[in-house]
């Protein structure tokens, strides 16, 4: 079931969804060559503690994973794209890295990731990263009321095309505000004019991500990672979003 926020309620994703922005903006300035992930996670922890804010990810138990998850963020490096379990590695340059974090405050969740390159980039990793980007910004220009779910999937499958992707559609973005996970599922490719018709009220988290070469992931024996199936880089951009009268907000944006 789909669930409409009000006025007050938004304005109230919007406090978790400024502190997700923040954080996350401190683990892009701290990923550099020879951080451990573990030291990006143990930050994550400590920010949260910090605000009296809740983890979504913390005994987090889905069907899709092995559960339960015991981070506060995901952790994807290279191959890896979504559900990275933070582990004992110290970035390299050149590495991809996608971090996604979702956070509760006073009861209403925001969720958002980015993908940033470690050290020196190579120019096709770039190319990958910003067609998430632009396809993130893509869906969200066409996230308005009398649209429908499907033009938004529609738009993030057509900037990945354009830039010569295939785009997988078992893991997409998804409505949020209570709970991180809500009503409707958005995938990453689909009709336009199709789907849930979008409403002021409804609050979304859409979420393009791209492997290099393939549209097919596997799972890690720790159940949870999920890498591109060819061993080709990723890159994931995420934010929450929403619908009202004059157009798409964007919540997860810093203060």
């Amino acid at each position: 079931m789909v669930e409409l926020k009000s006025p007050a309620e938004i304005d109230r994703m919007r406090v978790t969804g400024r502190f997700v922005a923040e954080v996350l903006g401190e683990l892009r300035a701290r990923a550099q060559v020879g951080v451990n992930l573990l030291d990006l996670e143990r930050h994550v922890r400590e920010r949260i503690r910090e605000r009296g804010a809740q983890s979504c990810y913390w005994d987090y138990a889905p069907s899709f994973g092995r559960g339960p998850f015991r981070n506060t963020v995901c952790l994807s490096v290279n191959d890896a794209v979504l559900h990275g379990l933070p582990f004992d590695y110290a970035l390299r340059d050149g590495d991809v890295l996608s971090m996604d974090l979702a956070v509760g405050i006073d009861g209403w969740v925001a969720d958002a990731a980015t993908t940033v390159i470690v050290g020196t980039p190579a120019a096709e990793d770039q190319h990958l990263v910003r067609a998430t980007e632009d396809a993130l910004a893509a869906a969200i220009d066409v996230a308005r009321p009398g649209n429908r779910v499907g033009d938004i999937s529609a738009a993030i499958a057509a900037v990945a095309r354009g830039y010569g992707y295939r785009v997988n559609t078992e893991f997409g973005g998804h409505g949020l505000g209570r709970t991180m996970h809500e009503d409707p599922h958005i995938a990453n490719a689909g009709q336009p004019g199709r789907g849930y018709r979008l409403r002021p009220g409804l609050t979304i988290a859409i979420e393009p991500w791209f492997a290099r070469t393939t549209d097919r992931v596997v799972t890690d024996p720790d159940g949870w990672t999920i890498r591109s199936a060819d061993g080709s880089r990723t890159a994931h951009s995420e934010h929450t979003v929403a619908i009202t009268a004059d157009g798409p907000e964007v919540l997860t944006v810093a203060a």
